[in-house]
């Protein structure tokens, strides 16, 4: 990546060298420009949030900017970029979502998520420090900025306008404005399952923002939790990729003596997960997990794995996901052990779990979506 410091070796996490999806695109590359030819002060407190894979702050290290983000995998990539180009460790502060924002910003760059409740929970929570002096310069492509985006500036924090696009990529300029009142934040939030979907009919979900169908049960989950597996006594499930946590629950609920980890790369994800967990007085004994997949979870030490695997990475569609998800249950099931899988139908899952187990059993279907069955052998 060509910057106005610099050229740059930047990869994602985990690091594989047939994917060539890059760390950067067109619009972590326009916010860095106009930085430069701005001469915009570099010397306060900058904060960088949403750094998809630590562009942002690698090519402002010399600066010492913070950055926030959602996505372990995202801090990973940052780390790994950072000690390539030789970043002193700690030189660049990295705080999750979940963690106590700083006191003062004088510079708050914000890469547009993809979740409008994410964009509005941080905007919320980071306005505090933000003071009239402060630059505020969001970015992202075109497809990403919306008209909503720029309202949730406004009302947030000030006066906002937008750039001209340049190779597809848009800038945000907003002006803080003292005289602003941001709205109480509503996040995280909580509602009441519906009945008829098993153990969690009924039950309390708690959500914080950017997870997905955060203010309703989605109809893949709901479908999932209508088909789980079985089964009761001492074992050890995960919930991987467990988003609000509600699949785990529905297993806790129905099993007390499982001890269940939720798993999610999402901080967010997994707060959520341990909220709704505890809102629900769930017996038993659970562990909440952010990270890669099921890395770090020993071998043979887990007897089922429930997932629902994204095939999104931010705007690109890859399976190279739901790979890694399969690849790590079942390095981490006891021989004998199962993986339940939900996906739409279209993915074609059975295939990589043919593969990858030599075996796959339809357990249910609808016009929509499977949820499949692979036993280690």
């Amino acid at each position: 990546m060509t910057t106005p410091w610099g050229e740059l070796a930047l990869t994602r996490f985990p690091e594989d060298p047939r994917d060539r999806l890059r760390a950067w695109d067109a619009s972590d590359e326009y916010l860095l420009r106009h930085l430069a030819e701005r001469e915009v002060p570099l010397s306060g407190t900058v904060v960088v949030v949403g750094d998809r894979w630590g562009a942002l702050v690698t090519a402002l290290a010399a600066h010492g900017p913070l950055q926030i983000t959602d996505s372990y995998l995202a801090q990973e990539a940052t780390r790994a970029n950072l000690a390539r180009r030789g970043a002193e460790p700690g030189t660049v502060p990295l705080l999750t979502t979940q963690d106590v924002p700083p006191e003062r910003i004088d510079v708050l760059l914000v890469r547009v998520p993809k979740s409008l409740a994410l964009l509005e929970d941080q905007l919320l929570r980071l306005a505090p420090a933000v003071h009239e002096g402060t630059v505020v310069v969001g970015t992202g492509m075109v497809k990403e900025i919306h008209t909503s985006t720029l309202q949730l500036f406004e009302r947030i924090l000030g006066p906002t306008r937008t750039s001209l696009a340049e190779k597809k990529a848009r800038l945000i300029f907003c002006t803080p404005e003292p005289s602003v009142e941001p709205p109480e934040n509503p996040w995280p939030y909580a509602y009441d399952l519906p009945n008829g979907i098993g153990a969690v009919s009924g039950r309390t979900v708690v959500n914080h923002a950017g997870v997905f169908c955060a203010d309703r049960l989605d109809i893949g989950t709901r479908f999932f939790l209508g088909h789980l597996p079985g089964g009761r006594g001492p074992r050890r499930v995960v919930d991987l990729g467990c988003g609000n946590g509600v699949v785990g629950t529905a297993v806790a609920l129905a099993d007390p003596e499982a001890e269940v980890l939720f798993v999610d790369e999402s901080f967010q994800a997994v707060a959520s997960a341990e909220a709704t967990y505890k809102a629900n007085g769930v017996p038993g004994h659970a562990e909440f997990r952010v990270g890669d997949g099921l890395a770090g979870v020993p071998a043979g030490s887990v007897d089922l794995v429930l997932n629902n695997p994204p095939f999104h990475s931010h705007q690109a569609t890859t399976d190279a996901t739901a790979w890694r998800m399969f690849t790590g249950a079942r390095r981490a099931l006891r021989p004998g052990g199962e993986l339940w899988v939900i996906g739409n139908r279209h993915l074609g899952y059975h295939v990589k779990l043919r593969r990858l187990f030599g075996n796959s059993q339809l357990v249910a279907s609808d016009s929509k979506f499977v949820v499949l069955k692979a036993v280690k052998k």
